[in-house]
């Protein structure tokens, strides 16, 4: 299980469950340090369970993983909701953005400009259509333009308060959009839904070597911390003609590409998403590109991906 680090904690903190907690230089000037100096902060974090119980509701929680910025995977998480959403109007999808320094989703969604609205039950989702809504940072924000300064604790502290305050509802998926990395937010992510049935992880990678060798650390991560690899997608695999649909290589596979990388680290893979201008062009507007162009080889693509996914969804 990853290490909760308290709050206020120095960059460079041991973590609460480390026989170093409170002792090492890293720790000088904590105000937490005599209370992880003594033990007694080497408990369970109460927020997993808070975590568990408020989200017994949803059935399927998917984490969307990537080691590399730049390979789409916010775009993927977009075009998955989409999907799920259309393809049965009885279920019930939701997006947690958890990119707290680069939330994207409101903007791919086309809810750039909403509020979020708080009840009794907790803060209420923004809704896309009748069965899909989303969550994210980028609602709280005075301006999209506004950036986000904050170091690990306070992230994590707001990953937390997104898992155990948002209403979600009775819901079927629940895709949970991460930064790239493995860093502060996957360790918050995978900490506070290490017993809260989480499905598993979606990896998206691009065809070319630099975005494999992230993505490896990225599967790396995901068997270190016990989190499920539901499998791969491999984004950005051709570049679709907007005139006559033909599609040509973009980037190269010169190691054989996710395909090959899946073999050698049994990993399942997904399917292949080809490079759309126009599902892009849509995906900026916030339109609903299920909608706009249901013909298009990136959305019959992407049908063969949510197949794929179908059994190890409940």
């Amino acid at each position: 299980m990853a290490q909760v680090i308290p709050t206020n904690a120095p960059d460079h903190c041991p973590g609460t469950q480390s026989e170093s907690a409170g002792k090492v230089s890293a720790c000088a000037g904590c105000p937490n340090q005599n209370i992880c100096a003594s033990g007694a902060t080497k408990g369970v974090d109460p927020g997993i369970e808070q975590v568990r119980e408020h989200l017994e509701c949803v059935k399927n929680k998917i984490l969307i993983l990537s080691g590399k910025g730049g390979v789409g995977k916010s775009t993927v998480t977009t075009l998955l909701s989409r999907a799920l959403a259309a393809q049965d109007s009885e279920k019930n999808v939701g997006v947690l953005d958890i990119d707290i320094c680069g939330p994207s989703q409101p903007r791919l969604l086309g809810v750039l400009n909403e509020q979020v609205h708080q009840s009794g039950s907790g803060w209420s989702p923004v809704y896309v259509e009748d069965n899909l809504s989303v969550m994210s940072i980028g609602f709280l924000l005075a301006s999209p333009d506004d950036a986000v300064i904050w170091r690990g604790p306070k992230k994590n502290g707001m990953i937390k308060q997104f898992l155990t305050e948002v209403d979600w509802g009775n819901m079927d998926y629940l895709l949970i959009d991460t930064p790239p990395g493995t860093s502060d937010e996957h360790l918050s992510a995978s900490t506070y839904l290490s017993q809260a049935g989480l499905t598993g992880a979606i990896i998206v990678t691009t065809p070319q070597e630099v975005a494999l060798l992230d993505v490896r650390k990225e599967i790396d991560f995901c068997r270190k911390v016990n989190i499920n690899i539901i499998g791969v997608v491999e984004n950005m695999s051709g570049f679709v003609c907007p005139s006559c649909k033909f599609e040509a290589e973009l980037f190269k596979p010169t190691t054989g590409g996710a395909i090959k990388m899946c073999e050698e680290l049994n990993v399942p893979f997904l399917g292949k998403l080809p490079l759309d201008p126009k599902i892009a062009r849509c995906c900026d507007e916030g339109k609903d590109f299920m909608a706009e162009l249901p013909d298009s080889p990136a959305v019959l693509a992407l049908k063969h991906i949510l197949k794929n996914l179908s059994p190890v969804c409940k």
